[in-house]
């Protein structure tokens, strides 16, 4: 063993290191901008670590080098460019790079270097371009959905869908036993294509309230397919990095099905939740006979008397990009002698910890963001709620009525509050496509109108008022 070689181990080991790290700051907002870039360290650390060992010839370095800068030039720009609505979109196709990093080098070596592996090697073949090819064809499949270029098609609620993913199930099985006797020919090709459109077929059928538990679990997805590529090239550290993801992605993937009360198989193979809604909200604006609207104005004089005020995002106020607007709103309070927090759903908006990253972006104190478990007995003490373009997360009928697609879904129990406001451009209806209970509540107004817009009034109000004018 060489001194490279030492060398490169124990870079390796620095970097299984620091992405444990990283990973455990995660599971805090407070420590998830620096965990971040532990893990990025992590990771520049391991790609170091395994060029001193390979020790490629300077034609390999070249591609090795022109690979990375384009890559790291299209991260650098869609890190910058890309909009805190389109995170979740993002998050999905990152996810699916995973997958497709994984595939492409699990087909390289059965192509190119399959010749004399031996059994172990073979089944990690198997297993990374199974995952690999699901985690990226299913993360595509959910992009779209989540976009708005894919809808859920008819034919996928019923039993055919079953019949479909079952057949191509068994066509990667049977392929996948082939494989070890031909590992060049058709068993792999019909490895790769069933296992293609099973992720697709798994992930179509899948309605936009479960986006954020598909999310997880294609993250979840990516890391299993990484741990078999480490198995693939006898990097361990490369099965280390994609065990610890598989397994925090499948940690994570149950906190959301348990923030919604369904299992996992019912997300993967029930019927869709709110898989007619479309993106971003909408639906049937009948059915409600109780409705009382009202104006920034009086919105604002309900908070200037408030002690206690909860605002409650949801994915309209990452539509609005009006995270900087209630910030600003929430200072004017707090300089009044309000108290102010956020209450958090653990499935609020499109993807897991979406909220708590859009607010980070206003630099809202850590402290204030409070999840469900924590705020719900906090709200019969409160005067005022603000709703801000979330729906299925503070519908009442989760808790009161049986006969809702959402009974037994843990929600925000904004409706006993004091006083709701609920900030929304129309009464469409949420991911689910079910009207809200909390619309028609004695305690509940609506504010109509875009969420920016709205917020920025309430500040202008509020000023106008003397509020804030001595912080």
């Amino acid at each position: 063993m060489s001194v490279l070689d030492v060398f490169g181990y124990l870079i390796d080991l620095l970097a299984v290191l620091l992405l444990a790290l990283g990973l455990k700051g995660l599971s805090t907002v407070r420590s998830a901008r620096s965990a971040n870039g532990l893990a990025a360290l992590a990771m520049g650390l391991a790609v170091l670590g395994l060029l001193l060992q390979l020790q490629p010839d300077p034609i390999a370095w070249l591609w090795i080098a022109i690979g990375t800068a384009i890559g790291g030039f299209l991260g650098l720009i869609t890190a910058r460019r890309v909009p805190m609505t389109a995170m979740p979109e993002t998050v999905a196709l990152f996810n699916g790079c995973g997958g497709m990093a994984s595939l492409l080098v699990a087909m390289a070596v059965a192509l190119y270097d399959s010749d004399g592996a031996d059994l172990v090697e073979l089944i990690s073949i198997v297993i990374s371009v199974f995952v690999g090819a699901i985690t990226f064809t299913g993360s595509i499949a959910a992009m779209g959905k989540l976009q708005g270029w894919l809808g859920t098609p008819g034919w996928t609620q019923s039993s055919v869908r079953h019949g479909v993913n079952i057949t191509l199930a068994i066509a990667a099985l049977v392929a996948a036993f082939a494989f070890p006797g031909d590992p060049t020919g058709a068993p792999l090709w019909l490895l790769l294509l069933a296992s293609s459109l099973l992720g697709i077929g798994v992930t179509l059928p899948i309605g936009g309230a479960d986006m954020p538990v598909v999310i997880s679990l294609l993250n979840s997805y990516s890391g299993v397919a990484a741990a078999a590529a480490g198995f693939v090239v006898g990097s361990q550290l490369l099965i280390v990095a994609g065990a610890m993801v598989g397994a925090a992605g499948l940690i994570l993937t149950q906190v959301m099905c348990a923030g919604m009360n369904r299992s996992l198989v019912s997300v993967l193979f029930g019927g869709a939740l709110g898989g007619s809604a479309p993106v971003g909200g909408g639906g049937d604006e009948a059915g409600y006979s109780r409705i009382v609207s009202c104006s920034a104005e009086e919105c604002a004089m309900a908070l200037e008397n408030a002690e206690r005020v909860v605002f409650v995002p949801g994915y309209g106020l990452a539509v609005a990009q009006a995270q900087h607007a209630l910030r600003e709103l929430s200072k004017l309070l707090e300089a009044n002698g309000s108290e102010v927090s956020y209450a958090i759903h653990p499935v609020a908006g499109r993807m897991p910890g979406h909220m708590n990253v859009l607010l980070a972006e206003a630099d809202v104190p850590y402290e204030q963001l409070l999840e469900m478990d924590t705020i719900n007995p906090e709200f019969p003490r409160t005067d005022v709620v603000i709703v801000l373009g979330a729906n299925d997360v503070v519908n009442p009928d989760a808790k009161n009525d049986a006969q809702s697609p959402l009974y037994g879904m843990p929600v925000l129990e904004v409706d006993q509050a004091r006083q709701v406001f609920v900030v929304k451009r129309s009464l469409g209806a949420g991911y689910a496509g079910i009207k809200n209970a909390l619309f028609e509540l004695p305690q509940t107004a609506m504010v109509f109108g875009d969420a920016k817009a709205v917020l920025q009034q309430l500040c202008t109000e509020l000023r106008s008022q003397g509020v804030g004018k001595a912080a």
